[in-house]
């Protein structure tokens, strides 16, 4: 009902956006003697700022056609290698002759980064993928919105996810390295163990696990607190909706993405209520700068996805309740997920001094968990005075984070080495 209720809320609004479209048309006609007046700005200020939060914010594309590299610019091409009715794995192919005018090699380590599945798209990683491509070959899983998703194509849960991580990194070939990016680190790491066990060749030659709930037990935040006060049946009862015609998804059960996204705005109101006032007032100043700032940023934070109602519930349970992978409980298709037989696959975890999703210690609890990973091949990183957003994005990630990501990767592909390893092409 709730999701029936959103979606009539949408439509209900569409005349008040057709009419803020005609008032930002009328505002702005340089054959409106008004426009450039102080009523004319902030009457199309209004019309902007109606519209812009009214708005039905679709998949962002990644943009990232042509990515600067040394100061020399470089296309790419994007890939798709692989993909199932719940993700798609993309590659970000560099241009070799590109790479030769940076001075780049052409053969670079092949990184899967694994994007957090919890109600936004792959893209939130846009800046994360771009600078990566600078001493990578890069591949991104992009998680498919589960409300487009046929009723027929069955299930997805936290199992598929493990499996989805073997099957992408036998895609790509042995001895890939993994970035984990929030939420995927459990499946993830569940996914080397097995995978390590099994003496898969193609076990990642390295994880690096960013800002992940390995074990959310330690340094509890509010989200964490929040998982654990309510008991499981209160999120079956109160989280999951069914999904409305005419989406392809009708009648599928999931956790929808608004409902995400209003949970993390309410945690912090009053920033976004003055991240708007602020928008209106360069709207009406006409400072260009600020205006793309704030539309660039709520573009990619207001576009959401659905999660299937067997993936959230499951998560709910094995992460944040029940905490099956740090009390060694946890199995896989009737098998239990046995860390300690990662021995020569490299550890990194990078957490930030002030997030408040994944406090500091739930990360880096991984070593902990993996007692036989050599300390050569091991590297634990907390990052003074970032958030969550900025372990992977931001100014400190790519000066401080990613350096260090980056020469954690490079000592062990050194240490996997792997003959003929793909090269970056186009």
């Amino acid at each position: 009902m709730l999701y029936a209720l959103h979606e009539l809320a949408y439509s209900s609004a569409q005349p008040f956006r057709i009419g803020a479209s005609f008032a930002r048309k009328f505002w702005t006609s340089p054959f409106n003697p008004a426009a450039g007046t102080a009523l004319g700005r902030n009457a199309y200020a209004s019309a902007e700022l109606f519209e812009s939060v009214t708005r039905r914010y679709g998949k962002p594309a990644w943009g990232l056609d042509v990515i600067t590299v040394d100061n020399q610019p470089v296309r790419t091409t994007e890939q798709v290698i692989w993909q199932s009715p719940w993700v798609r794995l993309v590659r970000f192919a560099r241009n070799v002759g590109d790479l030769k005018r940076a001075g780049k090699p052409v053969a670079a380590p092949s990184v899967l980064i694994v994007a957090p599945l919890s109600g936004h798209y792959a893209t939130l990683l846009r800046g994360t993928v771009e600078t990566f491509l600078q001493d990578h070959d890069v591949y991104v899983t992009d998680w498919i919105n589960a409300r487009q998703v046929p009723m027929l194509e069955g299930r997805f849960d936290f199992h598929d996810y493990i499996d989805h991580v073997r099957t992408m990194l036998a895609q790509i070939g042995p001895r890939a390295h993994v970035v984990g990016v929030c939420q995927p680190g459990p499946p993830v790491l569940a996914a080397g163990a097995i995978m390590a066990a099994e003496n898969d060749p193609n076990r990642p030659a390295s994880m690096t696990f960013m800002g992940s709930p390995i074990d959310a037990r330690l340094s509890p935040t509010v989200t964490n607190q929040l998982a654990e006060a309510r008991p499981f049946a209160w999120f079956q009862s109160n989280m999951i909706h069914t999904v409305p015609i005419p989406y392809p998804g009708f009648g599928r059960e999931v956790y929808p993405g608004f409902v995400q996204l209003y949970s993390f705005m309410s945690m912090n109101e009053q920033r976004h209520k003055d991240a708007h006032w602020e928008y209106f007032r360069d709207l009406v100043s006409g400072d260009g700068d600020g205006v793309e700032k704030h539309e660039q940023f709520y573009d990619e934070y207001l576009s959401v996805l659905d999660l299937t109602e067997e993936f959230y519930l499951q998560t709910i349970d094995i992460v944040f309740q029940s905490h099956l992978l740090p009390r060694g409980l946890l199995e896989h298709r009737g098998t239990p997920v046995d860390l300690t037989r990662i021995t020569d696959i490299g550890l990194m975890t990078v957490e930030g001094e002030k997030d408040d999703i994944s406090g500091v210690g739930q990360t880096q609890a991984a070593h902990g968990l993996c007692v036989n990973i050599p300390d050569d091949r091991r590297v634990l990183y907390v990052q003074p005075e970032v958030g969550h957003y900025g372990v992977f994005n931001g100014r400190r990630f790519r000066e401080d984070i990613y350096p260090r990501t980056r020469d954690f990767i490079a000592a062990n592909e050194k240490l996997s080495a792997v003959p003929d390893r793909a090269t970056a092409t186009a």
